[in-house]
């Protein structure tokens, strides 16, 4: 069984519950970080998981997530985005900025802070650890009524195709993955002329569980995840 840490960065029902889930289900101590850590109370029993509030823009709340973790640091997965939707010259200033903040300033420093960590572990051998940022097709077009988001992802991919560079010869794994559809969280479900016309979460969490287990001789830096449907 492994016995390293699992962290995952923005927390809710969806993707990243079934994230915990798996990691736990294979052996991995579970840290969980939410800006509202009581929404993911129930999460946190069924995991055994520690929990961390935080909000991944914030420098210092970022730093002190890390430092509540003990041990050694073997995955982190990126979750967090915010999106305004509106015509350009509708958009408010300020919102744009919280896109950017939370969906690349944040992804910035909870990578950064996770690769110092990695780097500090002495197992350059096997591999110091995974990084992996959550992506969108948002990342790749930017579609109308939506510059924030596209702002954000653009900049979230660049940030990962760099510290891919720079990081896998030092041993981190370091991906972003392009979720490209609508994901079947709960409450939320495909029409029924189109079945599984949604990305199953438990499904996307068992495809980030086949990279982090990926040989170092074959990384995978982009991965992109589509129902059968979804038009690309």
């Amino acid at each position: 069984m492994v016995h390293s840490k699992a962290l995952v960065v923005g927390v809710g029902d969806g993707l990243s519950a079934s994230l915990a889930r798996l990691f736990h289900a294979e052996g991995y101590e579970v840290v969980l970080s939410a800006r509202d850590i009581g929404k993911i109370s129930a999460l946190r029993q069924e995991t055994g998981a520690q929990v961390v509030a935080c909000d991944a823009s914030n420098p210092a709340q970022v730093q002190k997530m890390m430092d509540c973790i003990e041990g050694s640091l073997g995955i982190c997965v990126y979750n967090p985005s915010y999106r305004q939707r509106g015509p350009l010259v509708d958009l408010d200033p300020a919102e744009v900025e919280r896109s950017i903040r939370v969906t690349a300033f944040g992804s910035f420093l909870v990578g950064q802070a996770a690769a110092r960590r990695m780097l500090e572990q002495n197992d350059e051998g096997t591999g110091r650890g995974a990084i992996l940022f959550t992506g969108a097709s948002a990342g790749v077009k930017g579609f109308a009524q939506s510059a924030p988001f596209a702002m954000g992802k653009f900049a979230q991919r660049g940030l990962a195709q760099s510290m891919a560079r720079e990081l896998h010869p030092q041993g981190i794994h370091v991906a972003w993955v392009n979720i490209d559809g609508a994901i079947r969280n709960p409450g939320r479900s495909e029409p029924d002329e189109k079945p599984q016309s949604m990305l199953d979460p438990d499904e996307i969490a068992r495809n980030y569980l086949a990279l982090i287990r990926q040989n170092r001789s074959a990384w995978t830096d982009e991965l992109t995840l589509r129902p059968w449907v979804e038009r690309f």
